[in-house]
């Protein structure tokens, strides 16, 4: 019956929008100053919304009529729950392939969520988003190349590879070598982007609300909120920002973190080639930070990249504030240091490339230092501290254990467990079982609690997210010494801000004491990692 009305429904907004809009859609085009694009938004917009209104309702009554009467707990709803999942990833899927443009963003951003949705939607997004992002023809960029510098690619570079090297949801990228023979990968927007997406941001959070609105059960309204802070906004889908973020990320690392400087790096910008739609950029030969063979092909050990990439963003979230948001393996690049620089064991020491500036925040002093607090904490045991933070940063008294355990993934009894290795995901089967279990169990409280949480803290879990799976693809799990590494930096961050706060000599004092407590604990845990790796070594 409910599925009846929305269908109905549906189809009667459908054709009032066609009968009343089609006189107003043909009068804005014809005095538009891109009709084109105007003619786009009046005649794509609505069809998406058929299709956004009718697989939600497909979704939802799925949900509620599938399940309904099964025992909670059952063996037998947990197997059709599981039937329900897979169906409606498949249909939020090719929702996604034929809605395109934001909505293929969203799907990619749905894949990235281990163990906050159910793993099914995760596993779906997962195997086709990334490999499946849109392509413009050369005709469309030879246009946009025409619209933003006045002049054919060809005419502007010595070389233009037609055909993209890569493409993702928002751009593809192109080869090309100047007049002056400097080889330069140049980014260029997708129109379909920019065109519809506030229509689409809008569509989405209409369908969210109102299917919640008559299945209570089905409550994914946080999402409309994640997609504000992690899917494209217009300043994100301006190239001249991007490559501004570039910029201000590397001088924080020279003014901020100056023993990273050297380590970590961003591709030169070509200023006088870039737009807002278009970005030229120098390019860079690395390797795809996920692929373990060709680092150690280049004389790099993935053990110390994965050390280089906890540093470099632990810098970014406890020091700086200011964090690239989107650090997924494609965006992330490593190179052997240029200046050949090599370990005591003779390995060559990685560089980390940035790529993609597009999705930064900013983190206010409070937040920063109360996230930093909560890491602290986390690394350190520290019950009391995990709840405190925790409450500050919005989860509030009920619910803190929950946060600490997607932050970590991890359950409470482990997070609060002394052992030096106790926050150590192994990747096992057992492992990913057990978080699975847990993400079933408690998904009316995890939902409860990203509808609750700060935008900003939404996307920190993103980006959490993102280097745990780079972690795991160099590591095959989680490592001690990236634990260490954010205890260090988190801690050291708390401290520096304390000392900022001092308000006499006395608390000075406290606060260098408080160091020299700091630097012993945090020797004692290395010591720990060393034993750790020893006996390793001799088992293994």
């Amino acid at each position: 019956m409910v599925l009846g009305f929305l269908l109905r429904t549906t189809a009667k907004a459908g054709a009032l929008a066609t009968t009343l809009g089609g006189g107003v859609a043909a009068a804005k085009i014809a005095t538009s100053d891109d009709p084109e694009t105007t003619f786009k938004i009046y005649t794509t917009v609505p069809v998406r919304l058929v299709r956004d209104t009718f697989t939600a309702a497909s979704i939802a009554f799925d949900y509620e009529y599938s399940l309904l009467g099964l025992p909670e707990k059952s063996a037998e709803r947990e197997k059709i729950k599981h039937e329900v999942h897979t169906r409606s990833a498949r249909r939020l899927e090719e929702l996604c392939f034929r809605n395109g443009g934001i909505y293929i963003k969203l799907g990619q951003h749905i894949s990235q969520l281990d163990y906050v949705v159910p793993a099914e939607y995760v596993q779906t997004m997962r195997k086709s988003m990334l490999n499946r992002c849109p392509v413009s023809s050369y005709d469309e960029v030879r246009k946009l190349f025409k619209k933003e510098l006045g002049a054919m690619p060809e005419d502007i570079f010595e070389e233009f590879n037609p055909v993209p090297l890569a493409s993702a949801s928002l751009a593809q990228v192109h080869d090309a070598r100047t007049h002056d023979g400097q080889r330069v990968a140049v980014k260029v927007q997708h129109s379909h982007m920019t065109d519809t997406a506030s229509a689409d941001y809008a569509t989405v959070e209409l369908i969210l609300n109102t299917v919640h609105w008559l299945f209570p059960s089905f409550d994914y309204r946080w999402l409309v909120d994640e997609m504000r802070e992690s899917l494209p906004k217009a300043s994100e889908l301006d190239f001249l920002v991007e490559a501004k973020n570039s910029e201000k990320c590397l001088d924080n690392f020279r003014r901020l973190s100056p023993h990273l400087r050297d380590y970590v790096y961003a591709p030169k910008v070509y200023w006088n080639l870039t737009t807002s739609k278009l970005l030229t950029m120098e390019f860079i030969d690395g390797a795809q930070v996920s692929d373990v063979k060709e680092i150690k092909r280049r004389g790099m050990e993935p053990s110390d990249v994965a050390k280089l990439v906890s540093k470099t963003f632990a810098e970014m979230i406890y020091r700086h504030g200011f964090v690239h948001c989107d650090p997924h393996a494609a965006n992330l690049l490593i190179r052997p240091m240029p200046s050949t620089k090599r370990s005591i064991l003779g390995r060559k020491k990685p560089q980390l490339v940035l790529l993609d500036h597009g999705l930064y925040k900013e983190l206010d002093v409070a937040t920063r230092t109360n996230y930093a607090a909560l890491w602290k904490a986390l690394v350190f045991s520290d019950a009391r501290a995990i709840k405190e933070y925790s409450v500050k940063l919005g989860a509030g008294e009920d619910l803190y254990a929950l946060f600490a355990g997607i932050l970590t993934m991890r359950p409470w009894n482990k997070i609060i467990d002394p052992a030096t290795d106790h926050l150590v995901v192994k990747g096992t089967d057992s492992d990913v079982s057990e978080l699975q279990m847990y993400a079933s169990e408690y998904f009316p409280q995890i939902t409860d609690l990203l509808g609750r949480l700060p935008r900003v803290i939404l996307l920190m879990l993103k980006t959490n997210d993102c280097l745990r799976a780079v972690n795991r693809s160099l590591l095959q799990g989680s490592s001690l010494e990236t634990f260490l590494i954010i205890g260090r930096v988190s801690s050291e961050a708390v401290l520096e801000t304390k000392m900022m706060q001092r308000k006499s000599f006395l608390s000075g004092l406290s606060i260098w004491l408080e160091e020299i407590l700091l630097e012993a604990r945090l020797l004692s845990m290395q010591v720990a990692v060393w034993l750790l790796q020893f006996r390793k070594a001799l088992t293994g």
